[in-house]
């Protein structure tokens, strides 16, 4: 059987005009208020806002965007939607946006030039105010298209000389370093890693900060035992295959980031290991889902909040504060060790072999 939608309140949907009337100001005002003008005091201001409220009123965008030549929205193009660590980074994205009287356009690459290309095109068809490119490694295809039709973006890792270009420097370093320490202390000296794969500068930039961190403590760093694999489950599973088809076997993997070190869990675990009994596992980027693996994953935390702060507000002062001498160009993003459950000190037979 049919539903009958019901309609509440008034017949007629409420107009400019009526939020005006009942904030008892002009439609000037409810227009510039809506639009975000800095004439509007913040006692008319309020005002307004209570009046949409109470009417329920939706301000039309599309015809906000042709008054104010501003769309209010920016475009947001990550590297893979499957990956947990990108919905985070989207939906910290977009609270900060809408807090701010933005709206966001979400578009995936899925690792596919054309596809970024596509999403490019996408974003310049709906007039967004600025790019923020987080697909760490697959830029150099729309940077051309951006600049040419003077688009703000700001990028991950990668550094523009375009006068609307930021870049957000990830401070992997940190993070990195705490976490072969963290391994050291427990007694481990046989350290593989699982790096990203190499056509992303981010992973080169992961495994070159192991590789710093390991001379730094001092650590034999073996060849063989770093492996270039997919940052995905299944990428972690046959990074993990390789590790153990060798004849010496590390006791501990730090993986370029979570999902790789969440399928080494899973491989770990069909093939009888104890983790962390048998083998410490780290991961990087610390995702929701990281807390409630079993055991819980030991990972180096890139905060999404704080990486979606710096996007906006490089994106945003392009918007709101064009021309300022001395507007900020490089963002920086930290990382730190969260300790979990899945290290611990290496099997006592290990550590016997390597005295």
């Amino acid at each position: 059987m049919a539903r009958k939608a019901s309609r509440k309140g008034a017949d007629k949907t409420p107009d400019i005009r009526a939020v005006a009337a009942l904030a008892k100001v002009s439609i000037a005002t409810v227009s510039r208020t809506i639009n975000g003008s800095p004439v509007v005091s913040e006692k008319l201001s309020k005002r307004v806002w209570q009046a949409i409220e109470q009417l329920n009123y939706f301000p039309n965008t599309h015809a906000r965007t042709l008054v104010s030549g501003r769309s209010r929205l920016f475009g947001i193009i990550v590297e893979n939607i499957t990956n947990p660590f990108f919905p985070e980074l989207i939906q910290s994205f977009e609270e900060i946006a809408v807090a701010h009287g933005y709206e966001i356009l979400v578009s995936s690459s899925n690792s596919d030039p054309a596809v970024l290309t596509t999403c490019v095109r996408r974003m310049l068809e709906r007039k967004v105010e600025g790019v923020a490119v987080m697909t760490f490694g697959e830029e150099e295809p729309v940077l051309d298209q951006l600049s040419f039709h003077d688009v703000p973006v700001v990028l991950a890792e990668f550094k523009l000389s375009e006068p609307k270009a930021s870049t957000i420097v990830l401070d992997y370093s940190s993070g990195m370093r705490a976490a072969v320490e963290h391994l050291a202390a427990l007694g481990h000296r046989k350290i593989a890693y699982l790096a990203g794969p190499h056509k992303l500068h981010s992973a080169i930039t992961r495994q070159n900060d192991f590789q710093t961190a390991m001379q730094e403590n001092k650590l034999p760093i073996e060849k063989k035992w770093i492996i270039e694999c997919d940052h995905t489950l299944k990428g972690g599973v046959v990074g993990f295959g390789k590790l153990r088809d060798l004849s010496a076997r590390p006791t501990a993997v730090i993986c370029s980031n979570d999902m790789t070190a969440i399928g080494v869990l899973r491989a770990a675990y069909l093939q009888g290991l104890r983790v962390p009994a048998d083998l410490s596992v780290i991961g990087l980027d610390d995702i929701d889902f990281a807390e409630f693996t079993l055991p819980p994953l030991t990972t180096i935390r890139l905060s999404r909040t704080d990486l979606a702060r710096a996007a906006f507000d490089a994106l945003r002062q392009h918007g709101e504060e064009p021309g300022k001498a001395g507007l900020q160009r490089e963002f920086l993003v930290s990382t730190s060790l969260v300790v979990r459950g899945s290290t611990a000190p290496p099997p006592a037979e290990a550590e016997s072999q390597t005295n």
